[in-house]
């Protein structure tokens, strides 16, 4: 009798141990196939060159200034060159997700770890955490090319650089979390990249040049606003409390819309 009620017990233990083993080698198993993949390193390459270059670029045009700055903070440099660089990570972000789809590597990943919501998390989670790692470190980078392209113009104050980069982190978490989200919903690399570009840069710009209220409101409420917002701050009626959430609300949207999608239809379709 004891060895049959413990039985279960034991059971729902060794479960729980596979399902954090699991977790953990499929992280594993997507970190070395991001890095493994050569279009990775292309779009990290376009990222670096667009962050560091426009660094590069302002610190020189500070320089040759007739009235050189005297003392202003290169981080500046680092919210201007992220909102172009950010599409190279969310491009990089699509990427992960679609091409599996395409070649369709799809089949063999989920034989491997038929667990499909380990799966989806584990490349959630790995692509997020790669590509802002990344971009935080390219924002630092630019900010220090700045700085020495310009010296002695240009500083480096500690406390605005931390706010500065946790700002460029938290639009490139959630641009990534909503672009892989967008692909395990659309699953198709050409649908994803402009649907990303719509949301994130064409839809903000154009919406309110109509003079219409509503499609201002609408553009108001695009996750490319938000992110606009946070990193140059020069959008109207917009605070930092309602761009977080609507970049919040877009990228948990969008992941739940892409879990769902992968729950419940074949995943070779």
């Amino acid at each position: 009798m004891t060895a049959l009620s413990t039985t279960p017990a034991l059971r729902g233990t060794a479960g729980d141990a596979s399902t954090g083993r699991a977790f953990t080698r499929t992280c594993a198993a997507e970190w070395t196939r991001l890095w493994t993949v050569r279009t990775t390193w292309w779009f990290l390459a376009a990222a670096a060159v667009v962050m560091v270059g426009l660094g590069a670029v302002a610190g020189f045009d500070a320089a040759a200034d007739p009235v050189p700055p005297q003392g202003d903070p290169a981080w500046l440099v680092s919210r201007i060159s992220a909102m172009p660089a950010q599409f190279a990570l969310l491009g990089l972000a699509l990427i992960t997700v679609t091409s599996d789809y395409a070649t369709g590597g799809i089949v063999p990943s989920l034989q491997w770890t038929p667990r499909r919501t380990v799966l989806f998390l584990a490349r959630a989670i790995v692509t997020a955490a790669a590509a802002t790692s990344f971009g935080v470190l390219l924002g630092l980078a630019s900010a220090l090319a700045a700085f020495a392209a310009a010296r002695p113009g240009l500083s480096l104050p500690l406390d605005e650089g931390l706010e500065v980069l946790g700002t460029v982190a938290f639009v490139f978490a959630a641009g990534t979390l909503l672009a892989v989200g967008l692909g395990f919903l659309l699953r198709n690399t050409a649908g994803a990249l402009v649907t990303v570009f719509l949301l994130m840069l064409v839809l903000p710009v154009l919406l309110p040049q109509f003079g219409y209220e509503w499609m201002s409101e609408l553009a108001r409420i695009l996750p490319g606003t938000g992110a606009a917002f946070l990193l140059l701050g020069e959008v109207p009626r917009m605070t930092t409390v309602s761009s977080v959430t609507v970049l919040l609300l877009w990228a948990a949207g969008t992941l739940l819309l892409g879990w769902l999608r992968l729950m419940r239809d074949d995943a070779s379709r």
